[in-house]
């Protein structure tokens, strides 16, 4: 017979599986517990360093057990409402605009005569979707005063417009809460990644583990910094100087930006370009 523990208080470790570790994550710091939820890659990387070869729910559990208990991992603070609402509101929209772009690429493919009432009612649905989800992330930001000051302190930032705002505002809750820009970036998965065996080298990309939709938001804007923020200008003239090519530029770009996001946050005061050339 199994022993049962009546612990008042407890260190719950989670692997990050999108809604259902986040809901469960609130309920039980909403009950007074200390909560972690972390990589599923980093729980994987640590059971091969054990030399694990069990695969069952039992010794998975004990096994995220173990690297709650040797990592100490970094507690998560549960999002307000607003947060969570402003999160599942983007989310929604980014699903939303694939699902238009999709079909007004079908739209434009050879044999779609007896279907193309069809794509275009879809198209007309999701637009007017969006549109309805952008009023509701705006009103969202507007009620919150918070938001409303943190989002007026990112788009100071040449680069970063209401919807990158409001992207990161719901993804990166606790933004200025990381202990540096270096600790943000590797948790969104914008740290460069470098192969090199002996005289072997390959170019250095992202990471890609962290946040995909952080990563996926701050593409468009990253290319549009590098023409109109006079910071982030001269940083990409600098790499291009050194040889980095046209992928690694955007990506430092988006590292860059992402950094001073943290920056504006972390101190509360909008963005000057004197202070960061």
């Amino acid at each position: 017979m199994e022993t049962i523990l009546k612990a008042e208080h407890v260190h719950a470790c989670l692997e990050s599986t999108g809604g259902w570790s986040e809901d469960l994550a609130t309920f039980l710091t909403e009950l007074g517990h200390a909560v972690s939820i972390v990589n599923p890659l980093a729980i994987k990387s640590f059971g091969q360093s054990e030399l694990s070869r069990t695969k069952t729910d039992k010794a998975d559990a004990a096994l995220i057990a173990r690297y709650c208990s040797a990592m100490k991992p970094r507690l998560c603070e549960p999002p307000s409402p607003s947060q969570r609402r402003l999160q599942r509101l983007g989310r929604r929209r980014v699903a939303l605009d694939a699902m238009r772009v999709q079909e007004v690429n079908r739209l434009q493919g050879p044999g779609i005569d007896e279907v193309r009432g069809s794509i275009e009612k879809t198209i007309e649905f999701s637009e007017r979707e969006i549109g309805e989800i952008d009023a509701e992330i705006e009103s969202t930001i507007i009620d919150d005063p918070t938001l409303r000051g943190k989002r007026e302190l990112l788009e100071s930032i040449p680069g970063i417009g209401e919807r990158v705002a409001a992207t990161l505002l719901g993804e990166l809750r606790q933004l200025a809460e990381f202990r540096n820009a270096k600790a943000l970036t590797a948790f969104v998965g914008l740290c460069p990644r470098e192969f090199r065996s002996g005289t072997s080298v390959s170019a250095s990309w992202l990471s890609k583990i962290g946040n995909a939709h952080v990563r996926r938001v701050l593409f468009m804007p990253a290319i549009t910094a590098m023409r109109w923020n006079p910071v982030l200008a001269a940083f990409a003239a600098r790499l291009r100087a050194n040889g980095k090519r046209p992928k690694q530029v955007i990506a430092a770009v988006m590292r860059r930006l992402l950094v001073l996001a943290y920056g504006v946050l972390k101190s509360a005061r909008p963005f000057d370009a004197a202070l960061h050339a």
